[in-house]
């Protein structure tokens, strides 16, 4: 037997239990990993409220990294004693150990440690899609990345960075600030007492950025529109605030013939083949130092409800990471 966190219907956190679970011997396709680290990312949230709604009753967790204690049938690319890393569905990760569709799994490199692994594979790899594929960004490009102190913000700003561009990160709190600062963001803007748009209209002399990345939603959708150049494209990745309320398409076409796209990991990761190309670069910049994964925060994974509590809550900077 082995522990897990489930949940039996949506709602707040106190719907999280740390339940005994069997688990039989991996199926065919699949490896049995048990878990070192497992990661903590906002869609668990949206998982446990319903936003994005599960089959329940259901695991949690989309996250983790492990070693392989079992092997199923037919599985010829991994065996005994590999260390490996995901990023990705089933849900499930919040547990002592699961059983794993190998074609979901990575290898870890040995120079990357458990905890970094769990922490950095769902929020780097949406950073990787996110600075590479849905908006490519080149040297001497302004960008603009809310919650830049966050998980995922704290690799896009060194990443964007290290391939030349100016970045601009909006943050909470004035240790935020300096947090993101010291993480590669150029211009951080205090949201809570400036006005993100006018400051990004300012920074670029009135000219807007070619791109944001928005994991907020809602409550900066429309701001986020107004900081675009005319055919800037506005990536909306996150609901942190809740969901994008419908768009009158119009709004686009008189803000400067903008493009909208609501790209996910699992669409871009869904052909095994882009799954270990994008690990693959993300290994090379985090093993190079361009990129430093940081891992602020750390809960039992019994505890994971509190540290749900406090993500929402926006208590956390950079990444947080349960351990069983």
């Amino acid at each position: 037997m082995t522990h897990a966190i489930r949940f039996h219907q949506t709602g707040g956190p106190e719907v999280l239990r740390w339940e005994e679970v069997s688990l039989g011997d991996p199926p065919p396709g699949e490896v049995r990993v048990d878990h070192e680290a497992v990661g903590l990312n906002f869609i668990d949230i949206y998982h446990r409220t319903g936003l994005y709604p599960l089959p329940l009753p259901s695991g949690i967790g989309l996250e983790g990294a492990g070693v392989i204690t079992a092997v199923g049938a037919g599985v010829t690319e991994f065996k005994r004693g590999d260390r490996v890393a995901y990023a990705g569905g089933p849900p499930g990760a919040y547990a002592e150990a699961r059983n794993m569709p190998t074609d979901r799994l990575v290898k870890l490199p040995d120079a990357i440690e458990f905890k970094t692994a769990a922490a950095m594979m769902l929020q780097g790899m949406t950073a990787q899609y996110l600075l590479r594929r849905t908006y490519r960004v080149q040297p001497g490009d302004t960008i603009l990345i809310h919650a830049a102190a966050g998980g995922v913000g704290m690799i896009v700003c060194q990443w964007a960075k290290a391939l030349g561009a100016n970045v601009i990160g909006t943050v909470s709190s004035d240790e935020k600030a300096t947090l993101a600062k010291a993480h590669g963001c150029d211009h951080p803007i205090i949201y809570t007492r400036e006005n993100f748009t006018q400051r990004v209209r300012e920074i670029t002399n009135g000219e807007g950025v070619p791109v944001v990345y928005d994991s907020i939603g809602k409550d900066t959708f429309f701001g986020s529109l107004d900081c675009l150049r005319p055919l800037g494209m506005m990536v909306t990745f996150g609901n942190a605030s809740g969901p994008v309320p419908p768009l009158d398409l119009l709004e686009l076409s008189k803000r400067g013939s903008l493009f909208v796209t609501r790209p996910t990991l699992f669409g871009y990761t869904a052909k095994r083949v882009d799954l270990l190309a994008m690990a693959a670069e993300l290994f090379e910049v985090v093993t190079s130092g361009k990129v430093k994964v940081e891992v602020n925060q750390t809960y039992p994974l019994k505890d994971a409800a509190q540290a749900q509590i406090d993500l929402a809550a926006r208590k956390t900077t950079g990444s947080t990471v349960l351990l069983p």
